[in-house]
């Protein structure tokens, strides 16, 4: 059947229809990502608020920790309420101009991410693998560009996709089967033709996140490699448990996100790529407290402290 093209304006609703196969267990799903957004938020709270108190924590480690943990809660927000929202009022509109913030906000804040995790990777690369340096090589400046680098380029990345995607054509239905705007629920809701738009989405993302990726995985090698030649056990199994746990986080979050995007779109691929994003949507940022800080002897002294847990 003929299905009208029209052009989206401001002033029209797309439609967000999501785990459609999932509705028995629908208050299961709502109970579970509310928890994991309450985890996120209070965990990533504690984390700043801790580094900003104390003194001993201002070192580039934590800097970074700090900058993710400003992530992981802006990208939960823009995410998961609207979605918490849509589950239980079954109201799935969203508007045109809520959904491409909410487009651009993702897009910026994984982006960022990715590249953040590779500078917070270098970090723990120096810090191991030549510490009589580490003062020198990871100075304020350096700490500063290797911040301000993710988030501009993880910006403007995000508005260049913003701008392509927002330039098409959408369906009558504007049907988004997707629990939020991601970028390959738009263009598959798009009646324009989106081939130039895939090509310049899918061959800039994947030259960015693998390169990201790649120097992850360098640094790591590297890493492991250093705790190998560590003569104490005792030392080198504290080292091996805490950089095992930020790999584990990270393969996490690069693999499930890397997959989405390199599965072949198909009708059958929409339910994997949803369940997909909510391990790099909601799980890795209800986790990354936890396994970046929580578990540090040097976070838990100073929560001890000041008395905020026994």
């Amino acid at each position: 059947m003929y299905e009208k093209v029209i052009n989206t304006s401001f002033s029209e609703d797309f439609h967000l229809i999501a785990f459609s196969r999932l509705q028995n267990v629908s208050y299961v799903l709502i109970l579970s990502i509310l928890l994991m957004y309450i985890l996120c938020m209070f965990g990533n709270l504690i984390i700043i608020a801790v580094v900003w108190v104390a003194p001993k924590l201002h070192t580039p480690m934590y800097f970074f920790l700090c900058n993710l943990s400003a992530l992981d809660m802006a990208y939960v927000s823009t995410i998961l309420p609207k979605f918490l929202d849509s589950q239980i009022t079954k109201n799935t509109s969203i508007s045109f101009t809520n959904c491409f913030t909410q487009l651009f906000m993702y897009v910026a804040c994984v982006n960022t991410e990715f590249l953040l995790l590779s500078s917070m990777a270098f970090d723990r690369y120096v810090a191991i693998c030549v510490p009589l340096k580490y003062p020198i090589i990871m100075d304020k400046i350096v700490c500063i560009i290797l911040s301000f680098y993710p988030w501009t380029v993880g910006t403007l990345n995000s508005l260049l996709y913003v701008f392509l995607i927002s330039r098409l054509s959408f369906c009558d239905s504007k049907d988004i089967i997707h629990f939020y705007c991601d970028m390959k629920a738009l263009l598959r809701a798009s009646c324009s033709d989106t081939k130039h738009v895939n090509i310049v989405i899918l061959s800039e993302g994947y030259t960015l996140g693998f390169m990201a990726f790649g120097m992850i995985l360098t640094s790591y090698v590297f890493i492991i490699s250093s705790i190998l030649k560590i003569n104490t056990s005792a030392k080198r199994l504290k080292i091996f448990s805490s950089c095992s746990s930020h790999l584990t986080v990270v393969l996490l979050f690069c693999g499930s996100s890397l997959s989405v995007y390199m599965n072949p779109d198909s009708e059958s691929s929409t339910e994997l790529d949803m369940m997909l994003s909510l391990l790099y949507v909601a799980v890795v940022p209800a986790l990354n407290p936890l396994v970046y800080s929580l578990r540090n002897k040097d976070v838990l002294d100073v929560l001890r402290i000041h008395k905020v847990i026994s």
